[in-house]
């Protein structure tokens, strides 16, 4: 394998460039990347006084096998110094609020919070939890996370709680998107347990086995729930692009639009603004509809199919207020579709990551997320709303929510157009027929990103990792993933 091309410098984009670096087989990688900087929507505000505002992800889970992969990846770039823990016992692990019936309500948690009735729910969780063993396990391939939660646990949970958790996570209505491809745990756990509850206590069958590094196997000796970095989330791409320049195997080039592939004798032509480039094989990192722009007519079944995997548009809007103003403590509140449409929630961003505040002076940083799947519907086409519309709307939600009346002293508004691609019901379908063509036609081509196998930023890292495994096959395996 002599030149891989990766398309998009994003988090995806980088990590895969950064396991092709650490492989022999490859002599030359080439990273385009269209826009002026690298990292995509992992995206820091360092203040000048030392505030941190975080524009994308603002906290990383270590669990599971993709958690123990980023870390181990945190670890080999030297970042582990600056590695912000948060642990379970934390007030930001233990505390997450719903905003229902213009109220915050704290979400139950530990043996009260199963045995008890907690508003905004009717009843005792344990009433939902307990019969979902005794439920039939559903005969569908997929379904919508909407309609798993109401058949197990009953409609209250996931009117409530379920659809809140989707609009935090996906930005995404409950009501479409697939629980096979969103929640593969629940689903996995029903069909290999027959419930939830019994796949969650037993185990839902194999996981990738990632073994842990030192900073891993510390996240578990401390219960770490979530991470962060001190100078802020983009820290992670900007070590991997040093790591990537240094290593004198990697071309990085920015403002490097992709205008069209088209297949050549040795893989692909790569045409660009300013000229062609050719490459052996090509890592798509790119949104799944910005690739398919850009593949030959020959690819027509693929391209219709990129162009049918749908994304939303979120505005986050990054507060800070003088003094200590939160009338409660913890990781923030969601609010679910029936109470406000438009806003999908509040992140108290001081709450768990303090270190980010400016050192002088007490403050409060939030952020407020609207719009998702819903945000054509509030506020119109993204192209017409304007900032100061998003600002209003956010500091009015901070005023009403949580009883702020002063007025914030710094705010940042960013508009991030189509940034979390939905996975509607039948996505793993899609998928699979897209993999299933590009092996048909045999072609140089590997998708990665948030489009296809998981939105989280583990989940990008982790299919950039396995994308590399596949190419390179099985017999470096144990040599690139030392």
């Amino acid at each position: 394998m002599r030149t891989v091309a990766v398309l998009g410098g994003g988090i995806g984009g980088l990590a895969a460039s950064y396991y092709l670096c650490k492989s022999p087989h490859v002599s030359k990688v080439v990273i385009l990347e269209s826009s002026s900087r690298f990292g995509g929507w992992l995206w820091s505000t360092r203040r000048s006084d030392g505030a941190v505002f975080e524009h994308g992800p603002r906290g990383i889970r270590p669990a599971g096998a993709v958690g123990r992969n980023t870390l181990n990846m945190v670890d080999e770039l030297g970042l582990a110094g600056e590695i912000l823990p948060v642990t379970y016992s934390h007030v930001a692990s233990k505390n997450r609020f719903l905003y229902v019936n213009k109220q915050l309500h704290r979400m139950p948690s530990g043996i009260s919070g199963l045995v008890q009735t907690v508003p905004p729910f009717s009843r005792p969780l344990l009433l939902s939890v307990a019969p979902e063993m005794l439920v039939k396990k559903g005969k569908k391939e997929d379904e919508s996370i909407h309609s798993f939660v109401s058949r197990r646990f009953g409609k209250e949970l996931a009117d409530i709680a379920i659809d809140s958790l989707c609009r935090g996570v996906f930005a995404g209505d409950c009501r479409k998107l697939s629980v096979r491809s969103c929640f593969p745990v629940l689903y996995n756990a029903e069909q290999h347990r027959g419930s939830v509850t019994l796949g969650m206590l037993l185990g839902t069958g194999p996981n990738p086995v990632i073994p842990p590094g030192p900073l891993s196997q510390r996240s578990i000796k401390e219960s770490w729930a979530q991470w962060s970095l001190s100078r802020g989330m983009e820290s992670l791409p900007e070590s991997i692009t040093e790591f990537l320049e240094q290593s004198g195997r990697v071309q990085l080039h920015r403002e490097a639009a992709v205008q069209h592939i088209s297949p050549s004798a040795s893989g692909w032509t790569i045409h660009l603004e300013d000229g062609v480039m050719l490459a052996d094989h090509i890592i798509s990192a790119l949104p799944a509809k910005a690739l398919s722009s850009v593949l030959p007519l020959s690819c027509q079944p693929l391209i219709q199919q990129l162009q049918d995997i749908s994304t939303v548009t979120v505005a986050v809007v990054n507060l800070e207020y003088e003094g200590s103003i939160l009338p409660v403590t913890g990781f923030g509140h969601l609010v679910p579709s029936s109470e406000d449409q438009g806003l999908l929630g509040v992140v108290y961003d001081s709450v768990p990551f303090p270190e980010h505040n400016r050192p002088n002076g007490q403050t409060t940083r939030v952020t407020v997320m609207m719009g998702g799947a819903w945000f054509q519907e509030v506020f119109g086409v993204p192209e017409a709303v304007t900032d100061e519309c998003l600002l209003a709307r956010a500091t009015d939600a901070v005023q009403c929510h949580l009883g702020v009346t002063t007025e914030p002293s710094w705010a940042r508004v960013c508009l991030h157009r189509d940034c979390i691609p939905q996975y509607y019901q039948g996505h793993f379908r899609r998928v699979e027929s897209m993999r299933s063509f590009i092996k048909e036609k045999n072609l140089p081509l590997s998708l990665i990103g948030s489009s296809y196998d998981g939105v989280s930023v583990n989940d990008v890292i982790f299919s950039g990792r396995t994308a590399v495994k596949e190419l390179l096959g099985t017999g470096v395996n144990t040599h690139l993933m030392a």
